[in-house]
């Protein structure tokens, strides 16, 4: 993920910890079958998109340390790009477990757990899905400029 320069950026810290949050929920919903948990961390992801107000990253926010210019900040963009991707599978996900439709409901919740299990370990498969797409429109407005 990209550092930001200014005070705008969301601390890797809280980034990560909402992450965590994804994938243990998650992962009690499985060993639990109880699919309402999923909730939990698609309420905050949908607030965070519509309000710009993601619960879990407020409340961790309270345990810092140091400043947030302390630490490396990502790019507030690109986390509502990832955070899009989050909420969308766990919607399907949660939906799906509703529906019945428990082969979807595995999927789109196991790609959501794996995404962000391996951008907690530092590879960011939304970073790069974002990166793509924005090479690809870039390419694409160069090819109808000429």
């Amino acid at each position: 993920m990209h550092e930001v320069a200014a005070s705008k950026g969301i601390p890797r810290p809280l980034v990560k910890t909402n992450q965590a949050f994804i994938v243990l929920s998650v992962l009690l919903s499985w060993i639990t079958a109880q699919y309402w948990i999923l909730a939990l961390p698609l309420a905050a992801g949908l607030s965070g998109l519509i309000f710009q107000y993601n619960p879990v990253i407020k409340l961790a926010a309270r345990f810092l340390r140091k400043e947030r210019s302390a630490y490396v900040l990502e790019d507030p963009e690109q986390q509502q790009f990832n955070q899009g991707i989050a909420v969308f599978c766990l919607a399907a996900g949660l939906l799906s477990f509703l529906a019945g439709w428990t082969v979807a409901a595995y999927i789109f919740t196991a790609m959501v757990a794996v995404a962000a299990t391996v951008a907690i370990l530092g590879f960011c498969i939304g970073c790069f899905i974002h990166y793509q797409w924005r090479m690809y429109t870039y390419r694409r407005k160069q090819g109808n400029a000429q």
